[in-house]
């Protein structure tokens, strides 16, 4: 029997700032301030950046005295005669997202705050709400470029503070499917405490749990390219995986019976990742790179979990995965006419398909098979448009089947989406439910039971025929639906809706929630299930198109007001003016952020730059298009051998090198309990996220109902759900985590330069609103606070002092 793994637990969720002339000095601890690492920055290099990490963990008396040993050795004797002191504390953070450099010094990112705003398990997923940038040199009298600043600018126009998301302790970069099955063989990596005799050791001591730490899959960490300068000096706990795009959830209460006092939770929770690859703005970003990586693309995945219990193991949980992208083809629009609808080009000629296949290579190494292709294009138009794309597209497919067994050949299915809807007698929203209906038949979705799953449950009536492959404990969604419209905005977020809400009544009918897999649109369930999906279109939209959704799922359904219809008028407005005039800056600024150019004096600019086509096709004039792969085998050749399951998940931990460790149970970093409910803290209930999260009967449910079940028809709902009714009723203020006492003398802030000359230069941070207005109820940390008085993340230090209390004594200024 192999041993059950849990996450490993980022143990530096709380970090402290001290500067001297000649280093900087991270102090980060875990929640409890039992453990400790010191992460030494050195500022007398002017372009390098050299760091100590000795990986040794510290106690609290450890720490103390090594800070005081640092303050009396720095300490000049000016100071000394005044009483002051040679370090001091300048920034409190809750992680460190990475390192930038321009044209001089490094930068340092700091996450300052955070918010929690979803459960998964035990796992909390927070929404990064600020940062700050801290100039690492101190060299007063060096020469500083004239377009740094410009530099520094531009990319804090990439906004921290909207839609990016970390954990330390759950993997946003892959699904739930793949974060739950168990690693192939106990490989670790170089800063692992694992070793072939402490992995049979598991096997006798029933006290020990192996501890596992994924490596994240990059195509959705976008702070990749501000981790890289230190990745390989620093330990995994100060590395932080943050990902871009949307995540929101809700909780769906169930009461068995109209007088039941109890509710059971079942938490939804959606997440939208986007994928750095080919990243960018509509018109400037369109179909694919030479590398397959397609504009707008996005994995879109659905959780349903049981919440009343806490652990994942041992609760029913469930997920289905979507994706929507760019099609796969060399294809532009030329914007250099001011006209609503560029006419659509196909660039390059791709007869082998090669493109297509680099693409679908990855789609079937991250999913399986079959992938199903939606393309919801135009068919018939009057002046050839959008339908250009569809008959290239079905030209790719139709190459790339011939080499791929029949059974787990790319599925295509076509959709005139916006025709159907001018039409009076057709619903569209009813044959995308029959789509929707064939193609998780055909897919399946990840369902895991806490006691073994009989095959009676899966032969009954409204199971049979969902494939996927069979597990002791559930089954395994086996192949994607990917859905594309041209922008992969309006029409694919209601299409991605309608398959959404038949995977939810799956979901939830296998999990024993409810007595039927179909779910009628007018239930509080599905109301909750589509502000969600117009959530996340929004948001998408909005880092993509420059403006909110402009046809939503109410447009579809032809229940939307004249309201909607002028909502939708200014959206496109909006659209049209973002596309025009700011979306050069916002794709300069995407490619500086993501490292796709790389400032160097000697080389133009990035604002120089007559197009960016070669920084996102680097393979242009290099050796591999000169040795491409065969025409016939546009697939992994390992693939083959794990369909209809993805190679990516099968071969876990074969080819990653995981940081694996082994400790008892009871270790921080592998207890899920304590990093949940935080037993060290003094709690108070009604604060707590979980009370505070949206739920169908508080927040959804009519006022006037006698019938609280989620999945009852409301004729008339009396209560619309707005931007303010999916967010909890408590609203917390967020914090600056201001560091204002400091070890010695001087003083220092959040936003400004600290007082004194050592000091680092603070780079305005990363604040500011988030593009569509997030749940105010959901916690905000701001202070972070090393002392005993700390017992919340959020909480406000009234005499603004920030100090150690380990041991008996508290680290005072010298």
């Amino acid at each position: 029997m192999k041993q059950t793994e849990v996450p490993f637990i980022s143990s530096m969720q709380k970090l402290l700032l001290y500067e001297t002339k000649a280093r900087i000095y991270v102090v980060g601890s875990n929640n409890d301030e039992t453990k400790f690492r010191i992460l030494k920055i050195h500022r007398n290099e002017p372009r390098d950046l050299i760091m100590e990490d000795d990986m040794k963990v510290y106690t609290a008396d450890e720490v103390r005295n090594t800070l005081a040993m640092i303050e009396s050795g720095n300490r000049p004797l000016s100071s000394i005669l005044k009483g002051g002191s040679g370090l001091f504390k300048s920034e409190s953070a809750f992680g460190i997202a990475g390192f930038v450099r321009f044209l001089e010094g490094y930068y340092m990112i700091l996450i300052t705050k955070r918010r929690r705003v979803a459960l998964i398990g035990p796992h909390t997923i927070y929404k990064v709400e600020d940062t700050c940038m801290i100039y690492i040199p101190n060299v007063g009298t060096h020469h500083i470029h004239s377009d740094e600043s410009r530099y520094v600018k531009m990319f804090q126009n990439v906004d921290l503070s909207s839609n990016f998301y970390f954990s330390y302790s759950y993997d946003l970069t892959h699904s739930l499917q793949y974060n739950m099955a168990q690693t192939n063989s106990p490989s670790g990596s170089k800063d692992s405490s694992h070793n072939s005799d402490s992995y049979s050791y598991l096997f006798v001591d029933r006290n020990c749990i192996l501890g596992v730490k994924n490596v994240a899959s990059s195509k959705f960490v976008w702070n990749a390219a501000l981790q890289q300068p230190c990745k390989d000096m620093v330990h995994s706990d100060w590395v932080i995986n943050i990902i871009h795009g949307f995540i929101g959830q809700v909780n769906i209460l169930l009461f068995y019976h109209y007088i039941c006092v109890f509710g059971k939770p079942i938490y939804l929770t959606l997440i939208g990742r986007r994928s750095n690859q080919f990243a960018g703005t509509r018109f400037l970003k369109r179909g694919a790179n030479n590398r397959g990586a397609v504009a707008n693309e996005v994995e879109t995945e659905q959780i349903v979990h049981d919440a009343s219990v806490t652990f994942l193991n041992s609760a029913c949980v469930s997920s289905f995965v979507q994706l929507r992208g760019s099609i796969p083809l060399f294809w532009s629009q030329d914007i250099s006419k001011m006209v609503p609808k560029p006419q659509i080009v196909v660039d390059q000629a791709d007869p082998y398909a090669f493109v297509a296949g680099q693409h679908f290579n990855d789609v079937i190494k991250r999913f399986g098979a079959p992938i199903i292709v939606l393309n919801l294009v135009k068919r018939r138009e009057k002046r050839r448009h959008e339908s250009i794309l569809t008959k290239e597209f079905i030209s790719a497919i139709e190459y790339l089947n011939q080499f791929l067994a029949y059974s787990h050949n790319i599925q295509y299915i076509g959709f005139d989406m916006a025709g159907v809807s001018k039409k009076k007698d057709c619903s569209v929203m009813d044959r995308l439910g029959k789509i929707a209906k064939s193609c998780i038949k055909r897919t399946g979705f990840y369902f895991h039971s806490p006691s073994n799953v009989h095959d009676e449950l899966w032969m009954s009536e409204p199971l049979k025929g969902i494939r996927g492959v069979k597990t002791e404990y559930g089954k395994k969604q086996t192949g994607v639906v990917r859905t594309n419209c041209v922008d992969c905005l309006d029409r694919t977020n209601t299409a991605q809706f309608a398959v959404g809400k038949c995977a939810l009544g799956y979901q939830l009918y296998a999990m024993g929630v409810n007595s039927s897999p179909n779910l009628e649109y007018d239930t509080d369930c599905v109301r909750m299930l589509e502000k969600l999906y117009e959530d996340q279109g929004n948001t998408l939209a909005l880092q993509y198109g420059g403006s909110q959704l402009v046809h939503r799922i109410k447009g579809y359904r032809k229940i939307a007001t004249w309201t909607y219809n002028s909502r939708d008028l200014v959206q496109t407005i909006s659209r049209y003016y973002s596309n025009a005039f700011s979306d050069a800056e916002k794709q300069q600024s995407i490619n500086l952020f993501l490292g796709v150019y790389s400032p160097n004096s000697r080389t133009p600019n990035l604002w120089e730059l007559s197009t960016d086509y070669y920084l996102h096709n680097p393979d242009c004039f290099g050796k591999k298009l000169l040795s491409r792969k065969s025409y016939c085998q546009w697939w992994d050749p390992n693939v083959p051998y794990h369909l209809p399951l993805p190679l990516d998940e099968e071969e876990k931990g074969l080819n990653d090198q995981l940081h694996v460790s082994v400790n008892r149970r009871t270790d921080e970093c592998v207890d899920e309990f304590a990093e949940h409910y935080h037993p060290y803290e003094l709690t108070s209930l009604e604060e707590l996220f979980a009370f505070t999260l949206t739920h169908s009967i508080r927040n959804v449910m009519p006022k006037h109902a006698t019938d609280y079940s989620p999945f009852s028809i409301r004729v008339n709902p009396e209560r619309p759900i707005d931007d303010q009714s999916l967010e909890a009723s408590i609203s917390n203020k967020s914090e600056p985590a201001n560091a204002s006492n400091l070890i010695g003398s001087g003083s220092g802030g959040g936003g400004g330069n600290s007082g004194g000359s050592e000091a680092g230069s603070r780079v305005g941070g990363g604040g500011g609103e988030d593009s569509l207005s997030s749940s105010e109820s959901d916690e905000v940390d701001g202070d972070v606070d090393f002392s005993d008085d700390s017992n919340s993340d959020n909480s406000t230090i009234e005499n603004k002092q920030i100090s150690f209390k380990m041991g008996n004594e508290c680290l005072q200024a010298g």
